[in-house]
């Protein structure tokens, strides 16, 4: 099998050095990633461009939710990428989307003009448009270098016949980057059945804090999905299980 390009998805200085012990060739940096994944501070970009050796991306995303932002929010993104690109950073991750469900070229453009020389991904916010191909030919025709998915599904395995039918339109003008449930017993098949060249995890498991003593009568948390204590950190064997996956 050719070599494929893994990317993990971290939102802690622990778990972007997690992931480069595991065998990580990119980091996507975040914060918050019960959020989905949103721009992280500057101290923590500079942090980590100091600690590790591969590359890193930053997603430019002013909060959760949706992808249609104001002109305030859009001022944010176009200062986070300024700030990418004095730091050193490799890559901004990007998308943004118009009510009806298509890309947003105009500001898309303006933001790939602003990265220069930076990598630019477009993420997620392509699984919520209203047509994937039609997407993907506006992302190709603005200059993107990369896209990441779940081939508009709930996982990249659900995505899988989307995932390679965008690989067969990009001919090789679009890195397409599955991502989204990526896991060691679906990593080898997505790669095999999609013929990509890059996929992105975050391969993270839950660990619990060493606090002793725990207030139990108040919370600061309004997640459904996880206990006050819980936390999620990048896993280095299961990076490392990953990889192995996709070399065999």
């Amino acid at each position: 099998m050719k070599k494929i390009l893994f990317e993990v998805c971290v939102d802690s200085v622990e778990s972007v050095i997690n992931a480069e012990t595991g065998g990580a060739d990119r980091i996507e940096l975040c914060a918050d990633l019960l959020a989905g994944g949103i721009t992280p501070s500057y101290a923590m970009i500079k942090l980590v461009l100091e600690k590790l050796k591969i590359p890193v991306n930053v997603i430019i995303r002013p909060r959760g939710g949706d992808f249609l932002y104001t002109d305030y929010e859009f001022e944010v993104m176009k200062k986070d990428v300024e700030f990418c690109k004095q730091a050193g950073v490799n890559g901004v991750v990007i998308g943004i989307l118009k009510d009806d469900g298509t890309i947003d070229k105009t500001r898309t453009k303006e933001l790939i003009e602003t990265a220069k020389p930076m990598s630019v991904t477009f993420h997620r916010a392509f699984d919520m448009t209203r047509n994937p191909e039609e997407a993907l030919n506006t992302l190709i025709e603005l200059g993107i270098d990369r896209l990441l998915t779940s081939g508009q599904e709930a996982d990249v395995h659900k995505g899988i016949p989307t995932l390679k039918r965008l690989v067969e339109l990009a001919r090789d003008r679009i890195i397409i980057m599955p991502g989204g449930g990526v896991n060691e017993s679906n990593i080898k098949e997505v790669v095999e059945k999609t013929g990509v060249k890059e996929i992105h995890a975050s391969a993270r498991e839950k660990t619990r804090s060493k606090m002793n003593y725990i207030n139990t009568r108040t919370s600061m948390s309004d997640s459904q999905n996880m206990e006050e204590y819980d936390l999620m950190v990048t896993s280095a064997e299961r990076i490392r299980a990953m990889v192995n996956a996709i070399k065999q």
